[in-house]
């Protein structure tokens, strides 16, 4: 894995390489936790969802309409919620090996996974704030 992502914090772009498991992407320059958002892949799954902080796998694909209302969403959720979850897309067209072996029957699917495990599913164009509610429960 290697991923740039962007401090909100700082501003400083940071190359991040794998992450140790339970931690969470830190910003090199002011040490503040990155919002962790980036692309998977069929090969990189089994690793992207390995964290120590709730997973969200968005299976979407670029022509999705609902996909692309969605996404801006768990962007903002990254940013506003660094450090608390991680947040991987997975374009189904690109990558269709994992969808299949999660059951994708339709776009957007996000699921929600916990120490490599899932443990729940959202299916459809979702609010920001059901999505919220779904990853920290209270």
């Amino acid at each position: 894995m290697s991923h740039v992502l962007q401090c909100t914090q700082c501003q400083a772009k940071n190359r991040v390489q794998a992450v140790p498991g339970g931690a969470v992407p830190v910003c090199a320059r002011c040490g503040a936790a990155l919002p962790w958002l980036h692309d998977g892949t069929d090969d990189s799954f089994a690793q992207d969802i390995q964290a120590g902080v709730p997973v969200l796998v968005d299976f979407w694909a670029p022509w999705c309409g609902p996909c692309r209302v969605v996404g801006p969403m768990l962007e903002q959720i990254a940013r506003e919620r660094p450090g608390q979850v991680r947040i991987v897309k997975v374009n189904v067209d690109d990558n269709p090996q994992t969808p299949s072996q999660f059951q994708v029957q339709g776009i957007p699917t996000m699921i929600i996974f916990r120490n490599g495990q899932p443990v729940d599913r959202v299916v459809g164009a979702a609010g920001k704030a059901a999505i919220e509610a779904r990853l920290f429960p209270s």
